[in-house]
């Protein structure tokens, strides 16, 4: 099967947003994808027991715009984990990620995320359940290693265990993460970044796929990876930036850009606001991607506060965002 998806596999993976629990949600991805047409966009991780204990259409259901869209899953039972698969393959996401890179106490006590890194035979155990019941790629999210075990020894032996069971491809958080004693916050920020680790994953795997995520905050950045791996993943800078990706499209896969001006992702945004406030989704919830349109910009402040301020107030309507234009000097 990845033979013939091997070029598919590296293409749509050569600039991706990260999964961001309370930011990658289906209305943030919509956003983006009006920005740019062609970077994988990944959800939010989303647990087996919520899929299939709780609420499917609320934790599957996203516009088919939004392709293509891998969809994270977080847990440690073959047998969930293929159920859920299965379902993610029905409701049409182009890729189920496993995560097993995040170090939060909540994933912990759930024996999953970076921990399940010391039990390189589950997470291949994992994998072959979903490989053997979907047609799409199945990857896995990871760090370099956890607490005192992060020799590249290790990190060897779990890429082989894994990708032996049919992960094809690993995005590798460039950091180790401790399990105890930093929040998922410092986690991303206190452990050194040790890119040439995957350089040489790459090296010595060139068989796989290895895309390469942590402290990646401009498209220079993002460039100067792009010669030793094969995709780079962009995760708060790509949130607190979002106007990042205008020049992915033309940049990364050679085809034309998306949009030319900011106001005119708001336009586009409109008719999708009108379609899921009739659905009962509030607007806050919304325009919560717009906040960080207008980021470095004159006003883009203004901009921002004014949402703040005013989008959570009864009555508050698709005029509130053109009134937040205004703030700007900005004609819809």
């Amino acid at each position: 099967m990845y033979q013939n998806e091997g070029e598919l596999l590296f293409n749509s993976h050569r600039i991706c947003m990260a999964p961001m629990m309370d930011y990658t949600d289906r209305h943030d991805r919509y956003f983006m994808r009006l920005i740019s047409k062609h970077a994988l966009l990944y959800t939010e991780m989303v647990t087996t027991g919520a899929i299939l204990f709780g609420d499917k259409n609320r934790h599957l259901d996203f516009s088919s715009e939004e392709h293509p869209v891998a969809i994270q899953l977080g847990g440690s039972d073959p047998q969930e984990l293929a159920q859920c698969a299965r379902l993610c393959e029905e409701w049409g996401y182009d890729e189920i990620n496993l995560n097993v890179g995040c170090p939060s106490d909540r994933v912990q006590s759930g024996q999953f995320g970076a921990c399940l890194m010391a039990e390189p035979q589950i997470v291949a155990d994992c994998v072959k359940a979903m490989v053997d019941v979907v047609s799409v790629p199945v990857t896995v999210k990871t760090r370099i290693g956890i607490d005192n075990r992060d020799s590249y020894e290790e990190l060897c032996e779990f890429i082989e265990t894994v990708s032996q069971a049919g992960c094809k491809l690993f995005v590798i958080h460039a950091r180790k993460c401790w399990l105890k004693g930093l929040s998922p916050r410092q986690n991303r920020e206190i452990p050194p970044l040790r890119y040439e680790v995957v350089y040489q994953l790459k090296r010595d795997y060139p068989e796989l796929f290895f895309v390469l995520n942590g402290g990646i905050h401009t498209l220079e950045q993002a460039a100067s990876h792009q010669p030793y791996t094969d995709g780079v993943m962009i995760g708060r800078a790509a949130y607190d930036n979002p106007w990042l990706f205008a020049e992915v499209d033309q940049r990364f896969f050679g085809k034309p850009a998306q949009v030319a001006e900011r106001v005119s992702i708001i336009q586009k945004m409109e008719p999708y606001v009108a379609q899921q406030l009739s659905r009962g989704v509030p607007l806050s919830r919304l325009l919560k991607p717009l906040f960080n349109l207008f980021h470095g910009q004159a006003g883009g402040k203004r901009w921002r506060r004014y949402l703040s301020e005013h989008i959570h107030k009864p009555g508050a309507d698709w005029q509130t965002v053109l009134k937040g234009l205004d703030q700007l000097g900005i004609k819809s």
